[in-house]
């Protein structure tokens, strides 16, 4: 029962999310002087709706989104005579910019005060990916096997010795490991890795005060069962040398107004995240491909609208509210920065054509002849439809892979 509310929480808040998203774009044309002829969330057979002033606004039959109608978009609007003057493509550049960037700029504003929120109330999780120094916590002995859970700490067998590799070879706590077997490491969870995959005795260059030494350790073998995405265990062989290291706290929290800046830095980080993501999406249809039939799923793969309302049911039905919360600032996120991307019909193509518009004006005006007439959107119509193929094909992959491989955040 709470997995169905989660799903059916997060795909409205989803829908609120896209209205929110066309709210900017509505009031920002309406601040300007530009006439808003329409404002609806869904499509489809119409609902209800009401007048209000010059603008209609209302819900219809299906909840898919939303559209605000802006009167004289482009040229090719039926507008008329009165309100010829405020049509939208005869505004200055700068309004026109205003209202196209109004909408993405509502998802990063929303998803801010979404941050704040989680911030203040479950803390905020550690997604720098600055590395962090393999400094030395504590040395220790090896158990024969360790149990992880997902809802408690973990559980090790007695050591087999009472001091472990490193101790007997004279590591301490405070050494920072900077190099194994001859390659630098820059990150504590990079040492453990080679650790593990080596074969043999393992060289450390370690920088104890200052001054490098070098230790010869042989790993000892210790078996490790963690939990699975699908509810299972998994069990391997690891090797070990007796080494903890003191990461960075997960979750951050915090005092009073330290939210605030914490929330800013916080964001800047999830900005980087995002737009890193969006660049490698084209390099993600291969691995939904792999998922669609029968690879396995890649957890940093896309998902649709139907997959993130599932995840965010997942959320709700373990009491994870944080989870869900932070799912959906994401998608605000990358639905504000894929909004800007220069292609029609995006904002960002619209943005692009205004800036185009008035880069030429700009130099007709140097040659002093007059300025151009308004982009011409027919002759931009292939790439457009290319477009929304290409991003339709990749939704229906994405949904595709969402029902048959689904991912599982817990």
């Amino acid at each position: 029962m709470s997995f169905a509310l989660g799903v059916a929480l997060f795909a409205a808040a989803l829908l609120l999310s896209v209205a929110w998203h066309e709210c900017g774009h509505m009031w920002a044309a309406q601040a300007t002087g530009m006439k808003v002829r329409r404002y609806f969330v869904g499509f489809g057979p119409t609902v209800w709706s009401t007048r209000r002033g010059e603008t209609e606004y209302g819900v219809k039959a299906f909840p898919l989104g939303g559209f605000c109608d802006i009167a004289g978009m482009t040229p090719y609007d039926e507008i008329s005579e009165e309100d010829r003057p405020r049509a939208m493509y005869l505004q200055k550049p700068w309004k026109r910019l205003v209202v196209l960037f109004a909408g993405p700029a509502q998802n990063f504003i929303l998803g801010f005060v979404l941050v704040v929120i989680v911030g203040a109330i479950f803390g905020l999780p550690n997604i720098s990916q600055d590395p962090v120094p393999a400094t030395v916590s504590k040395v220790d002995c090896v158990p024969a096997s360790t149990t992880y859970f997902t809802d408690k700490k973990p559980e090790s067998t007695p050591c087999a010795a009472a001091d472990g590799p490193a101790e007997v070879a004279g590591l301490r706590a405070g050494d920072t490991i900077v190099a194994v077997n001859g390659a630098p490491v820059s990150d504590y969870a990079q040492v453990s890795e080679k650790i593990t995959d080596s074969t043999g005795p393992v060289a450390l260059t370690v920088d104890r005060d200052g001054v490098q030494r070098e230790f010869t350790i042989t790993p000892q073998p210790s078996t490790v069962t963690a939990p699975t995405r699908d509810g299972g265990t998994e069990t391997q062989q690891t090797r070990k040398v007796g080494i903890e290291f003191s990461p960075p706290p997960s979750i951050n929290h915090y005092d009073g107004l330290a939210v605030i800046p914490a929330s800013f830095a916080f964001t800047g980080d999830l900005f980087v995240a995002t737009w890193d993501a969006l660049l490698s999406l084209p390099s993600k249809v291969s691995a939904l491909w792999t998922a669609v039939t029968g690879g396995e799923r890649a957890a940093d793969t896309p998902v649709s609208v139907y997959g993130a309302s599932v995840m965010g049911g997942q959320a709700v039905e373990r009491g994870a509210w944080s989870t869900f919360l932070l799912l959906l600032i994401s998608i605000n996120f990358f639905l504000g920065l894929f909004n800007l991307v220069p292609l029609l019909p995006l904002d960002g193509g619209h943005m692009a054509i205004v800036g185009y518009e008035k880069a030429r004006n700009t130099v007709r005006g140097w040659f002093g002849r007059a300025a151009g007439g308004p982009v011409d959107y027919v002759k931009l119509m292939p790439i457009t439809y290319a477009v929304v193929v290409i991003m339709g094909g990749f939704m229906v992959l994405t949904l595709t892979a969402d029902i048959i491989n689904p991912i599982k955040i817990f």
